[in-house]
């Protein structure tokens, strides 16, 4: 297991230059974006370096849903900073644009693609030391603080992939629940869909001792390495807050208590699903957020169209749930029932169905859009997103169901309408 530092409590963002000095940082990189630059998470962090006097520069062009592009302008930032420690102030697209940015200026000499997962890239194993990163998030969605995992949309090929070792997990991650308190609705839904899918895929993967071959050596031991008897203790956790506050959390944004616990199931998610790994939600969702052509979600201040993560991930999760829930369909089973569904006399092979209607009926009481057709997608677009998903083996062969190209069809073509 590997899992990033968590400090956890309402106002201990102040607590960051302390940090900061305690690293003896000289050079610090702050990390966000243009929106949240302007917002009081960031003013928390500047008034803490400004209060220990930490000598930094803020880099506050971390693209929403980053691209290859987005990375190396930040990787570039960094390499001219010569920085000795970091700080991402956001959610998982500025922790993971500034995970990037600290491997390749740690490693000046590699090629981008040196780390980028295969096989789109070459998968190398990190073995250069990185500067300290302290991650402090402002959605309860991607779990980032906690993982070794950065994602990206590789546009030459119009797909996401992303870079994963546990070298590039950051040292601290501050889970500051007054941050949350500034998240649109829509954000608030579309962060907390990425933590139930995080939940439920690092549950339901094929389990660690089924994988193999075994790996030559530790260092090439992935990230991800199926479902494990400690990762199914924090999903199985982070789902029941799920279930029990991210309608409230959408809901009434003044509702404290659910926004803070459903930041705090985000990190638990992730420690989850950075150990155990996500499966066919996730690979499947690369593509559909990839290939988008004019969707714009409401609550995102963005100028080029894109399908919010938790969005692309929890669309196809009916469909995916139905398709996997032939094996373990116990655990499919009891997942349904942390949702709310009443098992007392369901069949043991009706689990797949039985999630898939209760994910449905939660989407649909949260206005979720009318599956992948609402979106912009069509039947004739199956085939480019079946060809996106096939290159992310990294989650797709965590699948507890080996899946053909054919099945992947029936699944995009069963998830392009949802009620």
């Amino acid at each position: 297991m590997a899992i990033s530092n968590i400090r956890y409590g309402e106002g201990v963002t102040k607590e960051i230059g302390m940090d900061l000095q305690n690293l003896g940082a000289r050079r610090v990189c702050l990390m966000t974006d243009k929106n949240l630059s302007q917002l009081p998470p960031v003013n928390a962090v500047l008034n803490s370096l400004a209060k220990y006097g930490i000598n930094f520069q803020m880099y506050d062009n971390v693209r929403v849903e980053p691209t290859d592009q987005s990375f190396l302008d930040a990787v570039k930032f960094a390499k001219k900073g010569e920085f000795d420690a970091y700080v991402a102030v956001g959610g998982g697209s500025v922790i993971d644009t500034c995970k990037a940015a600290n491997l390749y200026a740690s490693s000046p000499t590699s090629d981008f693609l040196d780390y980028v997962n295969a096989p789109i890239g070459k998968g190398k194993p990190v073995t250069v030391p990185l500067k300290p990163l302290i991650a402090v998030p402002t959605t309860a969605g991607t779990g980032s603080e906690t993982t070794g995992v950065a994602i990206f949309d590789f546009k030459q090929l119009k797909v996401k992939t992303g870079i994963a070792s546990r070298a590039i997990k950051p040292t601290l991650g501050i889970i500051d629940p007054l941050h949350t308190l500034s998240m649109p609705e829509r954000i608030v839904a579309n962060s907390g869909f990425d933590v139930l899918c995080h939940a439920l895929e690092s549950y339901t993967a094929l389990p660690y001792n089924m994988r193999s071959p075994c790996p030559s050596n530790p260092i090439n031991r992935p990230a991800y390495q199926g479902s494990n008897p400690i990762s199914d203790v924090w999903a199985l956790h982070a789902l029941r807050i799920v279930a029990k506050y991210l309608k409230r959390a959408i809901r009434n944004p003044e509702d404290r208590e659910a926004r803070a616990n459903m930041h705090l199931a985000s990190a638990f998610a992730g420690i989850g699903f950075g150990n155990a790994g996500v499966h066919l939600c996730h690979g499947m969702s690369y593509p559909i957020s990839g290939l988008v052509k004019t969707y714009k979600p409401k609550d995102y201040n963005v100028d080029h169209s894109l399908v919010p993560h938790g969005l692309s991930v929890v669309l196809t999760s009916p469909a995916v749930f139905t398709f996997t829930a032939q094996i373990h369909p116990e655990r499919h089973l009891e997942a349904a029932e942390i949702l709310g569904a009443d098992i007392r006399t369901a069949r043991i092979k009706d689990a797949g169905f039985i999630l898939a209607d209760t994910l449905r009926k939660f989407l649909f009481d949260l206005n979720v859009d009318d599956g992948l057709a609402a979106i912009g997608y069509s039947i004739t677009d199956i085939p480019a997103l079946v060809k996106g998903t096939l290159p992310q083996e990294r989650v797709t062969k965590l699948s507890p169901r080996p899946q053909t190209e054919e099945d992947l069809s029936a699944l995009f073509e069963a998830s392009m309408k949802l009620y």
